[in-house]
């Protein structure tokens, strides 16, 4: 799993890392791990089978830990621990009602290699779908592999950095495409887009979207389901 393979390769558990190594450097593992155990402390049952955990987390590290994380590549070890919390949930079983956030705090308060993680759930548009469900009401969108819970009322897709679910795709326009929840019914509506917004080939301004619809904009093919013919995207 890119830097935590790096860094940890052939290392079986935290204990054992702790153990054998002779500095007071934090390593990935550790961080990965107690961001796993925030996750589990913080889990609230919602139903007998959801538990939502929180998606906000900031580490607080060392001034020198902080260094090596900038080091490393702090954008990359953050998506890194966006990962393990995303692979955890799935895991688990557990839920989010909004968007992965990590950040890293400089916190000259701890002395290397202390980790303490402030965790609050932020509820956003769209949320990683992780072992989720598709509902009428919380529709998922798969964009390429990617699936995504939407957890409000409206949901921009699009390459700007302003929308909810972010597309890397030059054919796709900033704000290409809205998808609004409303009375039980999704609607798909092109936002102006260069290209266009595609629904089963054809395209459209806006189309109601209906359990297992493809919808296509620029190379980028788009999912949706909503439970409602017990599709692949529950359980």
């Amino acid at each position: 799993m890119g830097i935590l393979d790096r860094f940890e390769k052939g290392v079986e558990s935290v204990t054992n890392r702790a153990m054998t190594r002779f500095s007071d450097d934090v390593e990935p593992i550790e961080i990965a791990s107690k961001l796993r155990e925030t996750m589990d402390k913080r889990a609230a049952s919602f139903a007998r089978d959801r538990s939502v955990v929180p998606n906000v987390f900031r580490i607080h590290l060392a001034p020198s830990d902080i260094a090596r994380i900038e080091a490393w590549g702090k954008d990359e070890m953050i998506r890194q621990m966006e990962e393990v919390a995303s692979v955890h949930a799935a895991e688990q079983g557990y839920s989010f009602v909004g968007p992965i956030e990590v950040s890293f705090i400089n916190d000259p308060a701890l002395t290397a290699p202390a980790i303490e993680i402030d965790s609050s759930t932020r509820r956003g548009a769209a949320a990683p779908a992780a072992a989720a469900s598709a509902t009428p009401s919380h529709p998922i969108l798969d964009i390429d592999g990617q699936r995504y819970l939407l957890t409000g009322p409206v949901t921009v897709i699009g390459r700007g950095s302003d929308a909810d679910i972010i597309v890397d795709d030059s054919g796709v326009s900033r704000r290409h495409l809205e998808i609004r929840l409303t009375q039980g019914h999704t609607i798909a509506s092109d936002m102006g887009s260069t290209n266009g917004t595609f629904v089963e080939g054809h395209r459209v301004d806006a189309a109601t979207l209906l359990d297992g619809n493809t919808l296509t904009i620029g190379r980028t093919k788009i999912m949706f389901w909503d439970g409602s013919q017990d599709s692949g995207a529950n359980g």
